[in-house]
């Protein structure tokens, strides 16, 4: 929101520094973002009129005018490129001794051999955005109004002493997108009162005058409705002050009608539409839902389809606004329109903002309606706009006006407790005090009993709701700065980490400690990753939570899988060059629930690709399959938990032969595989890659966060190795898992230590060789003792898988 100083000071009387009324205004919660002085630099302009103009002798395209700016400078030549310079036109001149922006001086000057004592000024050359230039002026000289007066300042004139504040307003102010609700804010740190535009209105019966009726068939979109007459008018440009005052605001002038729906948007936070009254098919205003497919060109000249859950303003024939968006081409107010309908109406925040999303159509309208406006200053903004026609077009209004009102605005009671007040502040006002912050903002305050008083919320304060609303309230107008800085008060009970705290703090340390990155990603995804990763239609993945009004199909659903945020991360590394990733995530993921919230699971995911460098003397280790498996063994030993895995091909996300199922308990807790070569291919890679997620919330309910402790054996271990053939889809785990069961209670430790693949070894058969660790806490082992439990696990081995000894 631009805010123009000396527009505020029609409002509210305060002599205050610029910098400082930002510092205070930014201070009290309204975020003063940047401060404008759009003629800082600029001095020495005038108004001059254009007393004749000639073709340069010596220059096809420059011309020689003579120009009147006062007593001192009559007849003036000046030398002028501009090919919309005219003989009787008012001008902007720049007299020699003058500076423009970029420091430019102006001074006499000699041009193809005739002097020029001065320029005659662009838009561009006074430093003004070509977007709030008039069109017609925009690749040439400024012409002011004819009635501007000949040697006034035209810096004033134009608006350029003015200083604009940028305002950043948080979404709970939408009142502060008016002025006059911005100066009550001043008049309130000012200790003043703040003042409303002074109008009143002359109304005329005229024969045969334009009857008009409203009808709402949707009030639950559209609470009220006022339309009013104004006839004949004269459609020409506003006067300079009405631009100026619009261009400081952000916004182009377009003609007298548009500017002055457009200025009191501005000024009342109000938008207004206005329909040429001899369009309108039946002299009915009808507000409805739009048919579905209906399609209605709108002021932009595009056509746009509509749906039924869409408002539309209609005549009794055809849609002739979008509601609270953008009106309608078909009624557009143009230079032959005499008649006009002036339309202030209050539309459903929610369905306009939904509208304007669908079509993907902004205005400034549809921003105000979108975050609320005042239901009761409705009639009054189209009241004012009535009066500003009548000065500015010549109209007469028409007595009477339409005010359909189907759901009343009810006032809002707040009670509050100034006991509340200063605990929750810090501060220790009296009841006077707060009453007399809160009526500095014009809220009405009836003081009750003791401490407790009843505050009334003015319709225009929508943000003002409950107690704690009225609280920070106060504390803003008190100032934030003048509150103490004092210690929470609280209890000192000892507290400790939950379970599921500890675990999510052990795994951040081991996973930094084995070199990987903590990555966050969004919780919200595109559903066309589940086809990226051929993730099955009928998969419970694709059961996902829908996001009601998403920003874009990037963030449509939550997200039930971490996978896709992995990917990205990778895909944006390699295009940087950075092809050794490891990475890993601890977050939710989201699953319909059985009540309104989703369910949520903690999960862990960690992607790997490249290779590691251990260092100069070290070869580099491949971050492969093998690699994450054996990152999540050290995990769980870390975690003092088991994890075993059981080899699947299910998973069309993974490579059939790189794939298991975690296991804790016996319960399926995750998953991890190398990609497979489609999905690499889906997403654009060029490089192996394998990912890993479980579900963190399973890891936590079997670890224990109680360290035991084991004696270290006294007696000695007796190791033999074990080399067996066994079929090829035999996996490691189903050899160990005999192992583990016949070697009790002799056997203390087991691991594989190499498989073979050759000569000696038969088609369909693979060698694996593993090393066996015998020991007893309570004597030394004998070779009988060893001997006769490895036959047992050898004979297991033969039994069970078909294992053959090497």
């Amino acid at each position: 929101m631009r805010v123009s100083l000396n527009w505020l000071k029609e409002y509210v009387t305060f002599d205050m520094d610029p910098q400082i009324l930002a510092e205070k205004l930014t201070m009290s919660g309204i975020a003063v973002e940047a401060i404008e002085y759009p003629g800082k630099e600029i001095k020495g302009i005038y108004v001059g009129e254009v007393i004749e103009v000639i073709p340069h002798p010596n220059a096809d395209k420059l011309s020689l005018c003579k120009v009147n700016v006062n007593e001192a400078n009559q007849n003036l030549p000046i030398i002028c490129g501009a090919p919309n310079v005219k003989k009787g036109q008012r001008v902007v001149v720049a007299l020699p001794g003058a500076t423009l922006p970029g420091d430019v001086k102006i001074k006499k000057a000699k041009i193809r051999g005739i002097e020029s004592f001065g320029m005659i000024c662009s838009g561009q050359e006074l430093g003004m955005e070509e977007d709030l230039i008039p069109e017609e002026q925009r690749h040439g000289i400024i012409v002011l109004n004819d009635d501007a007066p000949l040697g006034a300042d035209a810096k004033q004139l134009l608006g350029l002493e003015d200083v604009i504040f940028v305002l950043e307003l948080t979404p709970n102010r939408s009142d502060c997108l008016s002025i006059v609700n911005v100066a009550k804010e001043i008049a309130a740190l000012a200790g003043v009162k703040s003042r409303f535009p002074q109008f009143s209105l002359d109304e005329y019966l005229i024969d045969g005058d334009h009857q008009i009726s409203v009808e709402i068939n949707d009030t639950d979109l559209c609470e009220r409705y006022v339309a009013r007459v104004v006839s004949g008018i004269e459609i020409k440009d506003s006067p300079l002050w009405m631009q100026k005052r619009l261009q400081a605001a952000g916004m182009r002038p377009i003609n007298n009608v548009v500017d002055v729906t457009n200025y009191v948007m501005l000024e009342m936070g109000q938008p207004l539409h206005a329909f040429d009254y001899d369009l309108l098919e039946g002299k009915k205003i009808i507000v409805r839902r739009a048919q579905e497919n209906e399609e209605i060109i709108t002021l932009d000249k595009k056509e746009r389809q509509l749906n039924s859950e869409q408002l539309v303003i209609a005549d009794t024939k055809r849609a002739i606004a979008i509601a609270g968006v953008m009106g309608g081409y078909n009624t557009e107010v143009e230079n032959n329109t005499t008649t006009v309908i002036i339309e202030s109406a209050y539309f459903n925040p929610t369905s306009v903002r939904k509208t304007s999303l669908e079509l993907n159509l902004r205005s400034e309208a549809s921003l105000r309606f979108e975050k609320g406006i005042d239901k009761n200053r409705v009639n009054l903004a189209a009241d004012r706009a009535a009066y500003l026609l009548a000065l500015l077009a010549g109209g007469k209004i028409e007595k009477g006006y339409v005010d359909n009102y189907p759901v009343k605005y009810n006032p809002i009671a707040i009670e509050l407790r100034c006991r509340i007040v200063n605990s929750t502040i810090g501060l220790n006002l009296t009841a006077d005090e707060i009453k007399k912050l809160l009526e500095s903002i014009e809220l009405t305050v009836e003081h009750k009993a003791g401490e407790v008083m009843t505050v009334f919320i003015p319709s225009h304060r929508l943000d003002l709701t409950k107690e704690i609303d009225l609280i920070e309230e106060i504390a803003r107008l008190h100032g934030y700065n003048k509150i103490p800085n004092t210690l929470p008060r609280g209890s000192n009970n000892n507290v400790s980490r939950t379970k599921e705290q500890l675990v999510e703090k052990n795994v951040r340390a081991i996973m930094v400690a084995s070199g990987f990155s903590e990555v966050i990603t969004y919780s919200f995804l595109n559903v066309n990753h589940f086809d990226k990763l051929s993730i099955p239609k009928e998969n419970t993945l694709r059961e996902v939570v829908r996001i009601a009004n998403p920003l874009s199909e990037d963030g449509a659903v939550m997200r039930t899988t971490m996978i896709p945020g992995l990917m990205d991360v990778m895909i944006k590394n390699i295009n940087r060059k950075i092809t050794s990733i490891s990475i890993y995530e601890l977050g939710k993921t989201y699953h319909p629930g059985e009540g309104v919230l989703p369910k949520e699971i903690n999960r862990l995911a960690l992607l790997v690709t490249g290779s590691q460098r251990k260092g100069w003397a070290w070869q580099n280790v491949d971050m492969d399959f093998y690699f994450a498996k054996g990152l999540l063994e050290e995990l769980a030993l870390r975690m003092g938990i088991s994890f075993r895995f059981c080899p699947t091909t299910d998973n069309s996300t993974f490579h059939p032969g790189r794939q298991t199922q975690i296991l804790l308990n016996n319960a399926v807790i995750g998953v991890l595989g190398e990609l497979s070569p489609q999905i690499l291919e889906n997403y654009g890679v060029q490089q192996a890659a394998c990912i890993a997620e479980l579900d963190l919330d399973k890891v936590a309910g079997g670890y224990s966060p109680i360290i035991s402790y084991q004696e270290i054996p006294r007696y000695p271990s007796i190791q033999r190795d074990l080399a067996i053939l066994v079929k090829e889809e035999v996996n490691a785990s189903q050899i160990e898992k005999i192992i583990d069961d016949k070697g009790k209670p002799l056997l203390n430790y087991y691991y594989l230590f190499d498989l073979y693949k050759g000569k000696q070894v038969p088609e369909g058969y693979k060698s694996l060789a593993f090393s066996l660790i015998y020991q007893s806490k309570d004597r030394t082992l004998t070779d009988e003792e060893v001997n006769d439990v490895h036959r047992i696990i050898q004979e297991g081995l033969i039994t069970e898988i078909g294992a053959r000894l090497r």
